[in-house]
């Protein structure tokens, strides 16, 4: 009888304590609220659309419409690049700074590299490597000196696609003249 009194005691202790936490304020001030799951058996999001709720993909994976072959995969609204190798693997994913005129999406060459100059925006930059050219500017991918990521001035058109200097390594020794990149919506 005692045991079964102190296993009561201690569930009723541990659904308060949940209850406090739940209610407690987060390390912001809001009050944290439980999370639902729904009732077994019934599918969709709490609150009865019956639509499954909505997994965010996983952006390291490669993009299935990427095309085929040894590329650089770019895809504009993910500001991600992959380098993916002859057997379709993504060896290496990074996040991007677009530049402020970006290429249409399609299929591109690397058609020249530099190993060091001033970047449009008057940034030192390394590892350069160009690929398309939209009006009157050449876009590519490239590394500030200095390791900085900084958004593009809007009122200047540039074309540099801004990645850290460890990415811009690796795209360096990746993407040769003639290597495919892929740019993607």
């Amino acid at each position: 009888m005692v045991a079964g009194l102190t296993a009561a005691a201690l569930a009723a202790v541990g659904f308060l304590a949940y209850q406090a936490s739940a209610s407690a304020p987060d390390d912001l001030g809001r009050a944290r609220t439980p999370s639902v799951s729904p009732s077994p058996g019934a599918s969709g999001a709490p609150g009865g659309s019956g639509a499954p709720a909505a997994k965010k993909p996983d952006p390291t994976v490669l993009p299935a419409d990427s095309g085929t072959g040894v590329r650089l995969v770019y895809a504009l609204k993910d500001r991600r690049v992959w380098l993916v190798d002859d057997k379709n693997k993504a060896i290496r994913t990074f996040e991007v700074m677009p530049s402020t005129v970006s290429p249409q999406p399609g299929t591109y060459s690397v058609t020249s590299r530099s190993g060091s100059v001033t970047g449009s925006d008057g940034v030192p930059i390394e590892h350069v490597v160009r690929f398309a050219s939209v009006d009157d500017v050449t876009i590519g991918f490239s590394a500030a000196v200095d390791g900085s990521m900084a958004s593009p001035d809007p009122s200047r058109k540039t074309g540099g696609v801004r990645m850290g200097r460890a990415d811009g390594d690796a795209v360096w020794r990746f993407a040769t003249i003639g290597s495919k990149v892929v740019v993607l919506p």
